[in-house]
């Protein structure tokens, strides 16, 4: 769990960079808001890792996958921001459904009784 902590820390990071550039250091409108959906979404779940790794038990599976949906959800939209294809757009969906399936099992994790 101390590596979600790390990896909660440095997605925050991101987040907060990145959220920064959008607000400051963009002139285009649509640029500024796909860096701004995509530090929002980082920085919440940036935080559930976080959680998930001070709480600890069997959720080990839903910190994993909201990491990996930052990295496509957020990621996909700091690349587009930054000049990368509209493509790149085509797996920002692939990160949201990490996202959700994470919450799914973080529920799932929640629900059960501890042994």
């Amino acid at each position: 769990m101390r590596n979600f902590l790390t990896l909660a820390a440095l997605s925050g990071f991101l987040a907060v960079g990145f959220g920064a550039f959008g607000a400051h250091g963009v002139s285009d409108p649509k640029a500024a808001e796909w860096l701004r959906t995509g530090a929002q979404y980082q920085m919440i779940h940036a935080l559930a890792v976080f959680a998930c790794a001070v709480v600890g038990g069997r959720m080990r599976w839903a910190p994993a996958l909201f990491l990996v949906g930052s990295a496509l959800f957020a990621g996909s939209l700091y690349a587009m921001a930054l000049g990368g294809p509209r493509i790149l757009g085509a797996v920002t969906p692939l990160g949201g459904l990490c996202f959700l399936a994470g919450w799914l099992l973080l529920a799932r994790a929640a629900g059960k009784p501890a042994r």
